[in-house]
């Protein structure tokens, strides 16, 4: 997830004592995409467990958003894609193209594993099946997934807490970002969180969406047996964000008790769509 942004990941690994802020070296070292996927995005939608109602909650927002209301465009940038391909489900059929981005290697690796059809890429079949459902036939996921690896055309570097998060590369603004589970891991304290918003937000042309996926209400969360940091937020301090970066907020919802304790303190999942504003 989630971005490194100190690593750009979804939330950082801490490997110390829980609290302690995740950096960039500590995720490029033990953050395992393997492990991360199995522990959070082994879906089944007949399974009750915690970590698959939040999935759920995922793919049915990112569905209204780009396949009920319409967001689209030419661009899309994914800002902390960690090793995860759902979060382009629904959006793949909406945007020209798609730019995933992440601070770690392994992370991007895994990613492009994937777009090869690597015998060892995840298998996120299960989650295909379950947005094609949603869209009206169950049946097409093998289609769908083979457009979701023609619209990704990039696989990047990024770091949030700079200015320019892709960073040597000056990209045009994009119709829409989305980020899920990156900034709360990325930054260190809310000061920053607001700096690395208003960055990620410099990547969205006027008129333009940010798409928000943020774990509210946490302070770690767990990759095998590593635990990383999460910033704790509140919906409030996330709205600030958004607005503060020029962002009009469209619509919002969440998700109470998401993730099991032993896995994560998460208290909400909360997702987040906004405009940006054009100036007059």
């Amino acid at each position: 997830m989630r971005m490194e942004r100190n690593t750009c990941v979804h939330c950082r690994l801490g490997g110390r004592m829980e609290g302690d802020f995740t950096g960039k070296d500590v995720y490029g070292k033990h953050f395992a995409p393997k492990d991360y996927l199995k522990m959070y995005y082994s879906f089944s939608k007949e399974d009750g467990t915690q970590e698959n109602r939040a999935l759920t909650f995922y793919l049915q927002k990112f569905h209204k958003t780009f396949t009920v209301d319409g967001v689209k465009g030419d661009t899309l940038i994914d800002i902390g894609s960690g090793p995860t391909i759902y979060q382009f489900l629904s959006s793949c059929g909406s945007f020209r193209e798609i730019i995933a981005t992440d601070y770690t290697d392994q992370n991007r690796e895994e990613i492009k594993r994937w777009l090869k059809k690597d015998p060892e890429a995840f298998d996120w079949s299960q989650v295909l099946k379950y947005v094609c459902e949603l869209e009206g036939d169950r049946e097409k996921w093998v289609e769908k997934g083979e457009k979701v690896r023609s619209t990704i055309r990039r696989v990047l570097k990024c770091d949030v807490t700079q200015v320019n998060p892709l960073a040597p590369l000056v990209v045009a603004q994009a119709s829409c970002v989305t980020s899920t589970f990156c900034l709360d891991s990325a930054c260190k304290d809310v000061t920053t969180y607001l700096a690395a918003l208003k960055n990620v937000g410099s990547l969205v042309k006027p008129g333009g969406h940010l798409v928000l996926l943020v774990a509210l209400g946490a302070s770690f969360y767990m990759v095998g047996q590593h635990p990383f940091f999460c910033l704790y937020l509140e919906k409030e301090t996330v709205d600030r964000a958004v607005t503060e970066a020029g962002f009009d907020i469209l619509w919002s919802e969440g998700a109470k008790n998401s993730y099991s304790p032993i896995h994560s303190d998460c208290k909400t999942v909360y997702f987040l769509v906004a405009q940006k504003r054009i100036k007059v």
